[in-house]
């Protein structure tokens, strides 16, 4: 989708105080990938492309992990780009998957001992995905899956690069189509952390809860329940979501009392629909946060 501009209709425009154009608009990416989980590029690479993309601001997101957060925040000081401690969770909510997104992590030993556990699973997850693939004459071992992981946790695409690499696969779209996809022989299901539960985790480590790239399912109806067991935010700006559809999602969380947040999904991809910065989020969405998190603790 196209940023958001001086042309953009007014619910999602970066407005001033007075609602106004400031003189230099500010942007922010809340939503960002390293080395500590599924990205290409280490942290502090991650931040030196945000300075590059003139951010004032980037969230660091990693799935099921807060290992990338130290190095990213050395490099933001020493570039003076913020860095926004957060996380990405897979959860289940009726009869959906939903990634929430914990921003503004003040209490980090508050969530580590749970994103632990998680990454634990995420390798059992990877080693039953590896059995079926070898019950198929594919012979990926998990210590290759582990390989490609390197430091980060634990995912298909770690999997996906394996099959790459041995020559299996032709690509990461193949190893997804033919493989891990949804439904494909080797796809394994995850474990169920409830909607609730992952709100309940993002609030004890401080921070806020997002729902990250929501597409066509946030409806009104459904941000409202979701408003109702804890749902701070929900990602209105994202490479998949079109202007229209942004517009939507930002007038139903404003409508509901919901925060607007929004972000590239980057994972270092060089090209591509997910760049960094892509999305222009506006800092009054950040200021925002800001500001409910402040009266919260206060």
């Amino acid at each position: 989708m196209t940023a958001p501009n001086t042309d953009t209709p007014h619910t999602i425009a970066p407005t001033g105080s007075a609602g106004e154009a400031p003189a230099t608009p500010r942007f922010v990416d809340l939503q960002v990938h390293t080395t500590a989980s599924d990205g290409v590029l280490a942290p502090a690479a991650v931040v030196e492309a945000a300075a590059r993309a003139k951010l004032s601001a980037i969230a660091i997101t990693d799935h099921d992990s807060i290992d990338g957060l130290p190095e990213a925040e050395a490099a933001g000081a020493r570039l003076g780009i913020r860095i926004v401690p957060g996380v990405e969770l897979a959860a289940h909510f009726e009869s959906d998957e939903l990634h929430l997104l914990g921003l503004h992590l003040s209490d980090r030993d508050a969530i580590e001992g749970e994103l632990q556990a998680f990454r634990r699973e995420r390798i059992e997850r990877a080693e039953a995905m590896v059995r079926v693939l070898n019950s198929h004459g594919i012979p990926v071992t998990i210590d290759a899956v582990l390989e490609a992981a390197d430091v980060g946790a634990v995912g298909r695409p770690h999997l996906a690069r394996a099959l790459v690499a041995g020559g299996w696969v032709r690509d990461f779209r193949e190893a997804f189509d033919k493989w891990l996809g949804w439904g494909k022989p080797a796809y394994v299901e995850k474990g169920k952390l409830t909607v609730t539960d992952a709100v309940a985790l993002v609030h004890r480590a401080g921070g806020i809860a997002v729902w990250a790239h929501p597409g066509d399912l946030a409806t009104e109806a459904r941000l409202a329940r979701l408003h109702a067991l804890g749902l701070d935010a929900v990602e209105v700006l994202h490479p998949s979501h079109p202007q229209a559809l942004a517009e939507r999602i930002y007038d139903r969380a404003e409508k509901i009392g919901l925060l607007p947040s929004g972000g590239s999904d980057w994972h270092g991809a060089a090209e591509g629909p997910r760049q960094l910065g892509g999305q222009l989020v506006p800092y009054l969405w950040l200021a925002r946060q800001d500001l409910a998190i402040a009266e919260r603790g206060g």
